[in-house]
């Protein structure tokens, strides 16, 4: 490293170094006194001094230049020297230089100074810390936690929730690694614990469950809810996108919606089917403000679809019931529509009274639950009806605002249909090709000899 006799001068002068790189000058007159410049033109006095307890080097960072003078550089630099030489461990130094903030501290830090202005998802970074993170490790001081407190914590979480835990996990190590670039840490407990291993879901609306589906969409009473769920599905928009949904943003005599903001950063063109344009041209003659799906909170949209979501599904559940007890029990047509009618207006109280006769037919109410169908499969549901009619990843990936093919090719392996009917037309032309058959009518190989 560089020598350098550390005066305003001097340190006004030193010119950032490439992008990617950081310059490390030490100071003449103060052992282990050094001035760090990034390629930004930041410039942090830290103090790096071997620690024979430890057995290695440690660096503990003083302050920026010029919050920090030079003159007082000096005089922190010169007390940890000192402490380090009688024994102190680099941590407790860490503490008496700064005031070191608790973990709490440091993810309300990152909250407000990163990912508030950089993350479109730093709402849902709050609530995951709070609900994970805050009550076992948020009171303590950052140089008590260790790396294996973080692994305690994801092992905790994953007993119950394994991919959140594998979230939670990412998101402290993101506030570790700011803290470190921003150099108010100097290392990060939370990196590279093993994660728990994900499959990515391929949950989708299957054409036997559609008809129930819709019957019980169809059966919400309330016209907000039913709206939202059916804008979801046929557009394929996020969830936070439709919920957001202005009128000023759709051109209906188009089929065109102008979503300006969504999660990848970019605006997208997103396609309004005829069906769709129906409805909201009929939602639009009776709801007033700027709002396609208005609430009552202070957004001024409507913003927690769940209980709704919760009581179509129900619904669709006593329904997939009824339709397999009047096969199995011969039920007569009358006796079909008042169940239906239960099932669409007492859907719980249906499910529980036809156990009994589900397990006559070694059949359970769980078997008809779409309890694991999400919110976002509505959104994946149209993608898989794309590609089990045809359309390929690229015209996928564009309506579903993609921004990688690695995020559209979950679509290629939803259904087989498509993959058999293309691999069959193939296999046709190429044995006509050849002279084996004629298009779309293959005959059997002729045993012939072994060579």
């Amino acid at each position: 490293m560089p020598k350098l006799n550390f005066t305003k001068k001097a340190i006004d002068s030193l010119e950032p170094p490439p992008q990617g790189k950081r310059a490390t000058y030490t100071d003449t007159k103060i052992p282990g006194l050094e001035l760090r410049v990034t390629a930004a033109g930041t410039k942090t006095f830290s103090c790096q001094r071997w620690v024979k307890s430890a057995g290695r080097p440690e660096r503990v960072t003083l302050g920026r230049y010029p919050a920090m003078t030079i003159e007082q550089a000096r005089r922190k630099a010169m007390q940890i020297v000192s402490a380090i030489a009688e024994g102190d461990n680099p941590a407790a130094i860490r503490r008496q230089v700064r005031g070191e903030p608790t973990l709490a501290e440091l993810f309300n830090d990152y909250l407000e100074k990163h990912a508030k202005k950089a993350k479109k998802t730093w709402a849902e970074d709050r609530r995951n810390f709070i609900k994970y993170v805050e009550t076992p490790l948020g009171s303590r001081k950052l140089s008590s936690l260790q790396r294996r407190d973080f692994i305690t914590l994801h092992n905790k979480l994953s007993k119950t929730a394994p991919i959140q835990a594998n979230r939670v996990m990412a998101l402290c190590s993101s506030v570790f690694g700011w803290a470190i670039d921003v150099e108010l840490w100097e290392t990060n407990p939370a990196a590279g614990i093993k994660k728990n291993r994900e499959r990515k879901r391929d949950r989708f609306l299957q054409p036997s469950e559609l008809p129930r589906f819709f019957q019980a969409l169809a059966a919400e009473p309330s016209d907000t809810v039913r709206d939202f769920f059916l804008a979801c599905l046929l557009t394929g928009a996020r969830r936070s996108n439709v919920l957001a949904m202005r009128w000023e943003e759709l051109e209906l005599d188009e089929g065109v919606w102008r979503i300006p903001d969504t999660k990848n950063g970019e605006p997208q063109l997103a396609t309004v089917p005829a069906q769709l344009v129906t409805v909201l041209n009929e939602r639009r003659a009776r709801i007033a403000g700027p709002w396609v799906f208005p609430g009552t909170g202070k957004k001024g949209h409507f913003t927690e679809p769940r209980k709704g979501w919760e009581r179509i599904l129900t619904r669709a559940q006593a329904l997939g019931i009824v339709q397999a007890l009047a096969e199995k029990e011969g039920w007569e047509q009358a006796r079909v529509q008042e169940m239906t009618e239960q099932a669409l207006f007492q859907p719980g109280d249906l499910v529980q009274q036809c156990a009994v006769t589900l397990s006559k037919h070694a059949m359970t109410p769980k078997q008809f639950s779409l309890l694991d169908l999400r919110i976002h499969d509505l959104r994946r549901t149209l993608g898989s009806w794309q590609a089990k009619h045809g359309a390929s990843l690229a015209i996928i990936g564009k309506s579903l605002n993609h921004k990688s093919v690695q995020a559209t090719a979950i679509y290629a392996r939803l259904d087989i249909d498509p993959v058999r009917d293309s691999v069959t037309r193939a296999v046709d032309n190429l044995l006509a090709a050849g002279g084996v058959t004629e298009p779309g009518k293959v005959v059997p190989f002729k045993k012939g000899k072994s060579l």
